[in-house]
Formats: C-alpha cells, sequence, structure tokens
C-alpha cells in the first residue's frame, strides 16, 4: 500500500473526534559523513576563535519528507516569535506508520546543546543526523552523519557525548562525540534496543525517548508497547554497558521523560495520560516514587520541565497541562480540571514543547494546524498566550515534529 492511499487507524479517528469535541466544550466553557554541499564554504571554525550559540532563538524541525528543514525564528523580550531564516539538514524526513499526529512519535527529535553550540537533528527518512553551529540564529557548518541505525527519532546529550535512538528495526542507540567540527562516531558505541519493527515502524510500537539522567551516568529509553523503561549504565567512557536493566513501566505506554531538581525522573504515559515519578539507581533499576498521577485528558506523549513546573502535551484533545512537584518530589496539578492551555481553532494536533533556558517562556507545536504557540509562564505555573506562528508544515503524508527554544 502507498502512503498516499494508506488509511489512518481507529485510534487516528478517534483523536480527530476527542479533539473536535473537547474544542467546542472549552469554547461554552559506521560512521560515514555524507558531504553536504555548502560544507566547504561555511567551514567549521575553530574551537575559541569563533563565537558560537544561540541567543533568544527558537527552533522548529519541519520534517519533510522530500528535504528535512530547520526553521529558525527569532525570540522577542515579550516572547514573540519572528522568522529570521530556514536551512536545509541534508537529509529527509519521516512519517511512522499509522502516525495521528506526530511523524515521530517521539520527544527530542531536535536538540540544543549550549555547551558545544552545536543543535542537533534527526532525519528519519534518510537514517542520518544533522549537527549544525549555531551563531545567534544563524546555522552553518552542517555535518551529515549515519545514525547508526533505521529511523532515528530521538536524540540525548551529557557532557561531550550524544546518543541518538533509531526507533526501526531491532531499534539502537548510538554514541556520538560532539566536537567542534559537529559530532564524531563513538567506537564501540552502538547497542540494540531488541525490538521487532519494520524499517518505518508502527508508531505505537516505537520507543519514545533517549535520555541522559543528570549525572550522565545513566542512559534512559522508553518502549511503548513494550511497557519498559530500559536503563543503560554509562561508565565515564562514555560508553554504555552491553544489555539494558529493563524495568517495568508504572503505567501503560510510557513515552517522554524528564527530570526535577533532584535528578528525579518523570514519565509521561501516553495510555491513561499518566505522569509516573522515578529514583534511578546506579545499578539501572528504577524505584517509583509517585505512581501514574492522571490529568484527566487525553493522550499524554511530552513533557517539559520549567523549574519547579512541568507541562505536559496531550495530543487526542490538543490541550496542555500543567504541573507543579515540591521538595519531596510529589507531583500536582497546578488546577483542578488538568488544562493549563486549553485548545484554539489554530492550536490543533498538540505535539512536542519547549521551554526556553530563562524558563519564561513555553513554545508548543500543533502538527494539525502547522503552527507554534507562545505561551509566558507565570510565577504560580499559569500559561498566558503570547501569539500563534503559522505556516509551518502541517501533518498529512507528514508533519513538523522537534522544537528546541533558548
Amino acid at each position: 500500500m502507498s502512503r498516499h492511499s494508506r488509511r489512518r487507524s481507529p485510534l487516528q479517528v478517534r483523536l480527530t473526534v476527542i479533539g473536535a469535541g473537547i474544542l467546542a466544550a472549552v469554547a461554552g466553557v559506521t560512521a560515514v559523513t555524507v558531504a553536504s554541499a555548502d560544507e566547504a564554504e561555511r567551514g567549521h571554525g575553530s574551537a575559541g576563535t569563533t563565537k558560537v550559540g544561540a541567543d533568544h532563538a527558537v527552533f522548529v524541525q519541519g520534517n519533510e519528507l522530500d528535504g528535512n528543514t530547520i526553521h529558525v525564528f527569532s525570540r522577542g523580550q515579550d516572547g514573540r516569535l519572528t522568522t529570521a531564516g530556514s536551512y536545509p539538514t541534508g537529509g529527509r524526513g519521516g512519517d511512522q506508520v499509522d502516525a495521528p499526529t506526530d511523524s515521530l512519535a517521539s520527544q527530542g527529535s531536535l536538540v540544543y546543546d549550549r555547551r558545544s553550540g552545536l543543535l542537533l537533528a534527526v532525519n528519519a527518512g534518510s537514517g542520518t543526523v544533522t549537527s549544525f553551529r549555531v551563531d545567534g540564529h544563524r546555522l552553518t557548518g552542517r555535518r551529515v552523519m549515519s545514525s547508526g541505525g533505521d529511523f532515528p527519532a530521538s536524540i540525548a546529550v551529557s557532557g561531550t557525548i550524544a546518543y541518538v535512538m533509531n526507533a526501526g528495526g531491532t531499534g539502537s542507540v548510538q554514541g556520538f562525540r560532539l566536537t567542534p567540527k559537529g559530532m564524531e562516531r563513538l567506537r564501540d558505541a552502538h547497542r540494540s534496543l531488541g525490538l521487532d519493527n519494520k524499517k518505518v515502524p508502527l508508531f505505537s510500537s516505537s520507543p519514545g525517548q533517549v535520555a541522559f539522567t543528570p549525572g550522565g551516568r545513566e542512559l534512559v529509553v522508553t518502549t511503548k508497547s513494550a511497557n519498559t523503561v530500559e536503563v543503560f549504565p554509562v561508565p565515564r567512557d562514555g560508553r554504555p554497558a552491553r544489555q539494558a536493566v529493563v524495568n517495568d513501566s508504572a503505567g501503560a505506554v510510557p513515552f517522554a521523560i524528564a527530570f526535577d531538581k533532584a535528578g528525579r525522573m518523570l514519565v509521561a504515559e501516553a495510555k491513561n495520560s499518566t505522569v509516573s515519578t522515578y529514583d534511578v539507581r546506579s545499578d539501572g533499576t528504577l524505584v517509583v516514587v509517585q505512581k501514574s498521577l492522571p490529568n484527566g485528558q487525553d493522550t499524554l506523549c511530552w513533557l517539559e520541565r520549567a523549574g519547579d513546573f512541568f507541562y505536559g502535551g496531550n495530543t487526542g484533545n490538543s490541550t496542555v497541562t500543567g504541573y507543579r512537584t515540591d521538595r519531596h518530589g510529589e507531583l500536582t496539578l497546578t488546577n483542578d480540571v488538568g488544562i493549563a492551555a486549553p485548545p484554539s481553532a489554530r492550536s490543533q494536533g498538540v505535539i512536542d514543547l519547549a521551554v526556553t533556558e530563562d524558563q519564561k517562556f513555553l513554545y508548543v507545536q500543533n502538527a494539525t494546524s502547522g503552527t507554534v504557540d507562545g505561551f509566558r509562564i507565570g510565577r504560580n505555573g499559569s500559561l498566558t498566550k503570547i501569539g500563534t506562528t503559522t505556516g509551518l508544515p502541517p501533518f498529512a503524508e507528514s508533519g513538523m515534529e522537534g522544537i528546541a527554544a533558548v
């Protein structure tokens, strides 16, 4: 069956109906380097001689099937976004089988690393990952590498080490070292996840995210249909244990990962829109701190932290939920109804989120609408909408996924 004739699954139909319903209710209430044509012209510069680093910018990954693009926006003092350019990654975007709104079905597909000044993007359709050097709002020094597997969908960084999660086939994580020239493949740092997917996976059976714990000594992967949270202990050389420690998830369909100030791990669980909290032990085992807090919304998949607050994207009904955590690690909703940001006509298909480094603003991708909403984060965790950026690739054959904010 071709992509163009592919029929959407019952889950996709359910998500569309639920989204429309709640909108009405709210209204009433091998380290192969792929040569890039412009790399020689732009050059990489040398460490210590060229100023690099993003400056009040928001980056959105278009994930276009015919050529993935990073859309760059400058961020004003009031949080409003202004178009600042677009840059081809040198790879192709991808679309998982039967994905209802989120083509990559993952969190962390676009990552900005302040330490190195690099922006890292997956090219799911071509099995590659791209690094750019960032200078203000400009992307230079493009470098394209093999991801070491099929359908790369998530990236994690700790210090000078990055890992790419490949969602297709048996699934894998592949290590890279971050250098002034970009990413370089880390020898003997490929680990299988032992999955049973096709090269382009079904969205519900692909792994959701790869993430480092705050100290960088554990690498964590969520697997949706297996209902596991898998942990690779990582020694100082950055090469993980040969086998992951497989932990049963406290809630069904674990997806996104975030960490609180104390290093406790929060995992968003899509099936019942819940969040569970864990302590991660050095041997890779998990201890449940708080099990499966529901938010009353539909299909929670993404989760981002802003200080003592967390924000979750509910793609099933296009809402954003706010959470707060106390010093003991107890997580609660910021309001009784679980909606920090209700849906609107231009905010359908909520997927990935990003919080600025100063923790003042939250940006939310709306896949169906092809928009990004900006919100000011209040001292009590409330969200005040400051604007909607339009004209981004809406979800159809594929759609944008991946956002980073500075």
